[in-house]
C-alpha cells in the first residue's frame, strides 16, 4: 500500500474540555497519512485516481467553521472517518497536537482506522 502524507496542517478550531477553554479557537496541528494504491494514477499521470491531497487540506480548514469539540480524540476520530469515506483511503492515521500545556512542547493523539475490507474483516 502506498501512502500519501498531509503533515502538520495548522487549524484554529474551537476546542477543550472547560468552556471557558473553547471560547477561542485555539492553534491545533494536523497530520494525516492517507494509504490508497497510486499505481494507476502514476501509471495514467490522472489526478482522478489518487486522493486529492489539497483537496482533504481544504476540508480540514473548514472543518472547525461552526463548530466545536471537546476532546482531540473526537476530533482524530472524526478526521479519520471523514478521510475514509469521503476521499477513499483504504486506512488513514491522524495525529492531532494541541498546544495547551505551556511546559510541553505539544500534546498530540495518534489513531489508526480502516475500512473493514481494507482490515481484512
Amino acid at each position: 500500500m502506498d501512502t500519501i502524507t498531509l503533515r502538520d496542517l495548522e487549524v484554529h478550531y474551537h476546542i477543550g474540555v472547560p468552556d471557558e477553554e473553547r471560547v477561542h479557537p485555539q492553534r491545533l496541528l494536523i497530520s494525516v497519512e492517507m494509504e490508497t494504491d497510486i499505481r494507476q494514477a502514476a501509471a495514467t499521470d490522472d489526478l482522478a485516481h489518487t486522493i486529492n491531497y489539497f483537496e482533504v487540506s481544504q476540508r480540514l480548514l473548514g472543518l472547525g467553521q461552526g463548530r466545536s469539540w471537546r476532546l482531540i480524540e473526537t476530533l482524530a476520530s472524526e478526521i479519520a472517518d471523514l478521510v475514509l469515506g469521503e476521499f477513499g483511503a483504504r486506512r488513514v492515521h491522524v495525529e492531532v497536537q494541541k498546544f495547551i500545556i505551556p511546559e510541553a512542547r505539544h500534546v498530540s493523539v495518534r489513531i489508526t482506522r480502516a475500512h473493514d475490507r481494507a482490515a481484512g474483516a
